[in-house]
């Protein structure tokens, strides 16, 4: 047997000649067999070299150890932050974390929660698409499995964590009015409630501070936001026709695109008598501190979404208990660059 392939636990057991429950314990959690027995499973392993399947090993367990986890652009540097903790943490705790994309498109979103339903996933975390999003069925996987919602809430019973927008965005008019002029708002495409919520909360905060808000929009649903502000400052920066030289963009990364297509104009943007246009955004894009100039924007708290959704899964998962506190919108903070 020695020269032959081991396939599985059970030709394993006959040729070490250690029980096939101790030796599936043994993978569970090796600590949890005795030194001896451990040592003579490890001798065993490294004469044959086996290798035991991990992922079926798991999927066998009455509770499996994946967490599911959709966002609808895994390549947006917000949901690849916040992946990346959710999967540093699930790690940490013994969990497989399996992430999906939905990329924008409702039909992939439905798609992937069958996908993640049929895993038998012990918990889902999720970021719909929004408006959009298949909330339905969404709803349906959360009554059966425990669910946590970012970013992009469904305007349920969802338990959900996600940034303050009319904080945040309140919070940058109000520099912006008190610094200068006041802001025209770069408004995003309608791909999610966040869209939405920021054109919303620009309005009322200019109302707040006695201006007009005047809203620049974008006719389009794809989500390659540089390449939209890029093309939207070419056309606006053109035509001069905007009430004031400063401009919000409703995220970081419209403000990228814009940038660009002021200097294509040249267009000096910053603070100072000798710049022409002051531009801001929203998030802290992990480039923000990169663009020339630095780019002023408000902060999303990467960490504390994630971790806030995580943590609340897992008690969810081993606790079996609803969140008293089951929505936590969290506050923006302000960051001051070169640009604004």
């Amino acid at each position: 047997m020695e020269d032959q392939k081991i396939r599985n636990m059970e030709e394993f057991s006959a040729v070490s000649g250690i029980s096939r429950p101790t030796i599936s314990k043994y993978f569970n959690d090796p600590s949890s067999v005795r030194k001896s027995t451990r040592e003579r499973i490890e001798k065993a392993i490294a004469r044959y070299g086996y290798r035991p399947n991990l992922f079926a090993i798991n999927q066998n367990r009455k509770l499996t150890r994946n967490i599911g986890i959709i966002v609808p652009h895994i390549v947006d540097p917000f949901y690849a932050e916040i992946v990346r903790h959710i999967e540093m943490r699930c790690a940490e705790a013994g969990y497989w974390a399996i992430v999906l994309g939905s990329h924008g498109d409702p039909e992939r979103e439905l798609n992937a929660l069958e996908m993640l339903y049929s895993l038998r996933i012990a918990g889902a975390i999720i970021a719909p698409l929004g408006d959009s999003s298949v909330s339905d069925r969404i709803r349906q996987v959360a009554a059966d499995i425990p669910t946590v919602i970012f970013d992009n809430h469904m305007n349920g019973e969802e338990i959900f964590f996600g940034t303050d927008n009319f904080q945040s965005i309140g919070l940058m008019v109000d520099y912006l009015c008190r610094s200068g002029e006041p802001p025209c708002f770069l408004d995003m495409p309608a791909v999610n409630t966040n869209a939405r919520e920021r054109r919303e909360a620009y309005i009322r905060a200019m109302e707040i501070e006695g201006h007009d808000p005047h809203v620049i929009p974008i006719q389009s649903t794809g989500w390659e936001f540089e390449e939209l502000g890029h093309h939207a400052g070419l056309e606006i920066l053109s035509a001069r026709q905007l009430p004031w030289n400063t401009i919000l963009c409703a995220n970081d990364r419209l403000a990228i695109g814009l940038i660009a297509a002021a200097f294509e104009r040249g267009l000096r943007v910053g603070r100072g008598a000798a710049t022409a246009l002051r531009i801001a955004g929203h998030d802290d894009h992990p480039m923000a501190r990169f663009t020339a100039p630095a780019l002023t924007t408000v902060a999303q708290d990467y960490v504390s979404i994630a971790e806030n959704s995580v943590s609340t899964l897992f008690h969810m998962i081993e606790e079996g208990k609803r969140p008293l506190d089951p929505v936590r919108r969290l506050e923006g903070r302000l960051i001051l660059r070169a640009s604004a």
